[in-house]
């Protein structure tokens, strides 16, 4: 082929032919990288059995009008909580979708989504709403991943096309902590019925963590590329780390929402990721080199990107990496397996020297866990921190004027 084409090279068409081959060999690639962005999601790919006989019977529990007309939501009054569905069968969710109205501003805050497996008496899924799906801090905006997705009108309409298996039953509950009524609640679970027992124990679970980290260097300072003197070794103490999950019994961890809200300018995102898998908790199984790698970026990024698997969909729009950031990473080309146990540590910082504000919610398949989850804390404890912006910072700038003896001050001195 290139030998043919090489052939058309004439001076006088010689740019054109160049042009046509790198805008024709462009997008037979961009053509490629979406259909493999497409086509291997979760297991084997669509393209291997959607043509295959099935055997299950597709169902669906929604909000639609009962009476044939168009009011096709329900109602969640402030401080209760309403079981959206019930299934008593055998099956796979494959499909959520949700969406709501509220006067209340942090509704997707204040919400809870609980699910249940196989009459569990303990929640396998405790999370905010919004947070569940990929909304940070109560906002809404587009986030465009293979298992969650938030999309327009500006990301009202949240989605999970998690997989999710129960072998006796499963349970929806949307909780409303909010001092207003969702007034409008619409939603879609869209199940797959099946005869056959699964051929797994393993159950979706999801879990929400929050910290807002100290300084754990030797002179409490939040010395970060080496602006406050000599950068510190990592001196690993387990309660130092933020802890994003840990669980006991066997499964395989598939992802991890990521909300950052940093008081500092500076980069939030020189911590490691550490993950120690089956007992190990002394070094770690797997171990990261910066925030960023683990969520597949490179060098400081600050721009919104949405790849399948990986992601920035909202990114700070103060200075430097002030303010709020939101990454996404899903393990579902390989989740990462245990039978025993698992422990998913991150850095705040390098030595876990800065001050943040981390949320975080995980995503894992295992065994049903005897004892309840790490207890979900009431709304009046997640709330969001209080913006910092250029008022704070020209107050910065006379407390360092008035340290200096208010002279003639720059301000980089």
């Amino acid at each position: 082929m290139y030998f043919k084409y090489s052939k058309l090279f004439t001076k006088s068409s010689r740019k054109k032919k160049i042009s046509f081959l790198v805008s024709s060999f462009f997008f037979s690639f961009l053509g490629f990288i979406i259909f493999i962005s497409t086509n291997v999601l979760f297991a084997d790919g669509w393209e291997s059995s959607i043509w295959k006989d099935k055997t299950y019977r597709n169902q669906r529990i929604s909000s639609a009008d009962p009476t044939n007309g168009n009011d096709d939501f329900i109602k969640i009054p402030k401080k209760k909580t309403v079981t959206i569905a019930e299934i008593k069968t055998r099956g796979v969710i494959k499909h959520i979708w949700m969406t709501l109205a509220s006067k209340d501003l942090m509704a997707r805050k204040n919400a809870v989504i609980r699910i249940y497996w196989d009459n569990h008496k303990h929640p396998s899924v405790e999370v905010p709403l919004g947070e569940f799906f990929g909304q940070g801090w109560g906002e809404e905006y587009i986030l465009n991943s293979a298992p969650l997705v938030a999309a327009p009108k500006k990301g009202k309409s949240m989605n999970s096309y998690f997989p999710m298996p129960f072998e006796t039953g499963a349970k929806i509950e949307i909780e409303n902590e909010s001092d207003e009524d969702i007034s409008n609640f619409y939603f879609y679970i869209d199940y797959e019925e099946w005869k056959e027992p699964l051929d797994s124990s393993l159950r979706f679970h999801a879990q929400w963590n929050r910290s807002i980290t100290q300084p754990n260097t030797s002179n409490g300072k939040e010395n970060e590329w080496a602006l406050l003197g000599e950068t510190e070794k990592t001196v690993f103490k387990k309660e130092n780390y933020f802890s994003v999950l840990e669980t006991e019994g066997k499964g395989q961890f598939v992802g991890l929402n990521l909300y950052v809200d940093s008081p500092t300018p500076l980069w939030y995102g020189e911590g490691d990721d550490l993950i120690f898998i089956d007992g190990n908790q002394t070094e770690a199984n797997l171990k990261g080199t910066g925030t960023e790698d683990v969520f597949n970026t490179a060098w400081s990024p600050k721009e919104v990107f949405m790849h399948p698997y990986f992601g920035y969909p909202r990114v700070s729009d103060s200075v430097g990496w002030l303010g709020r950031t939101h990454l996404y990473r899903f393990w579902v080309e390989s989740p990462i397996r245990f039978e025993k146990n698992f422990l998913f540590l991150l850095e705040h910082g390098h030595a876990n020297s800065l001050t943040l504000d981390l949320t975080s919610v995980a995503y894992w398949y295992q065994s049903l866990i005897p004892k309840p989850m790490k207890v979900l804390p009431k709304k009046e404890f997640r709330v969001n921190k209080p913006e910092i912006n250029f008022r704070h910072i020209h107050k910065w700038r006379d407390s360092f004027r008035s340290e200096k003896g208010y002279g003639e001050i720059w301000g980089n001195e």
